[in-house]
């Protein structure tokens, strides 16, 4: 059997062309995801945990504009918790901020990166895997499946009316069965190169860039569950009322002090002038009278 008559037959077309269109679209495919991954550990890449607080808007604005990590980190936003700070004025109308957490100073997750960014999320879920799963198989079982056909075919060109006829056919039958057992071989060499092409691939071009990306994600969102968060802010409330209490308790005192001090150094002085100003008064009066020879001044006063 020559070379030309193997690749004109038809089960044997139909297994390398599906060979052949496999291995284009899984590279079509895995070049996507490989292209977009790269970007997206090439912008995370840029930042650290110590500047996270500052620039959040920033990876916030391109993770949300982002068409192929959007969808993970909009679940995975809802999960942060930011350090959250209140404001409190001094005496000089000076506004201070005071962490509400002594422990949670950066921006913090109760559930691991790596929930939502993962090869389900970041590969799989980009192209249609269960079809790249399945192509082994299908290889496969083109093998005996046409390997069958070719068989029963062959047989039902049998034909015993005469002699030659006969010999002829079963010289057909001969090499029918040769073709039907080299499009199982074809068949399933194509199914293991194409198992051992897509693996080898998949590694290289998807897992590589997933697991640094899954790296830099873990490194610049620490997890903390939510429980222990809770309990952060549980004792930072018991400082906060231990505070108002000592506040409220001191309060009658400083109060006391300072009407005292509002007293002596307000009313006081006020009185005083007061009571200069009705003495000079006096004095100006018992002047004028004494002038004037005024008794009835005297007797007034």
């Amino acid at each position: 059997m020559n070379l030309v008559h193997i690749f004109t037959d038809i089960p044997i077309l139909i297994v390398l062309f599906t060979f052949l269109f496999s291995i284009i679209y899984c590279m079509k495919n895995y070049f996507f995801v490989n292209k977009n991954l790269k970007i997206f550990l090439a912008f995370i890449s840029r930042f650290k945990k110590t500047d996270l607080n500052f620039r959040f808007k920033e990876i916030d604005e391109w993770m949300s504009i982002n068409p192929y990590v959007s969808a993970p980190w909009l679940e995975f936003k809802n999960t942060l918790v930011f350090s959250e700070s209140v404001a409190l004025k001094g005496k000089n109308n000076d506004l201070t901020y005071k962490e509400v957490s002594s422990t949670v100073q950066n921006i913090q997750t109760t559930v691991d990166p790596l929930y939502f960014f993962n090869e389900e999320t970041l590969i799989t879920s980009k192209f249609n895997n269960k079809l790249l799963q399945t192509v082994p198989t299908i290889l496969t079982g083109f093998g005996p499946l046409f390997t069958f056909l070719n068989i029963a075919i062959a047989f039902g060109k049998i034909d015993f009316s005469s002699q030659e006829k006969t010999i002829a056919s079963v010289a057909g039958l001969m090499s029918s069965m040769q073709t039907a057992a080299l499009v199982s071989v074809i068949a399933v060499g194509s199914s293991l190169l194409f198992l051992m092409f897509e693996r080898i691939a998949f590694q290289f071009l998807c897992k590589k860039p997933l697991s640094a990306s899954e790296d830099i994600m873990g490194k610049l969102f620490d997890n903390i569950s939510s429980e222990k968060f809770l309990l952060e802010l549980l004792k930072e409330t018991k400082i906060q009322n231990n505070s108002i209490s000592n506040l409220i308790t001191a309060m009658p005192k400083q109060f006391q002090v300072a009407l005292n001090a509002g007293i002596a150094s307000n009313l006081v002085p006020y009185l005083e002038n007061l009571i200069f100003g009705i003495n000079q008064m006096n004095k100006s009066m018992k002047e004028v009278a004494k002038k004037s020879g005024g008794d009835d001044v005297d007797d007034l006063f």
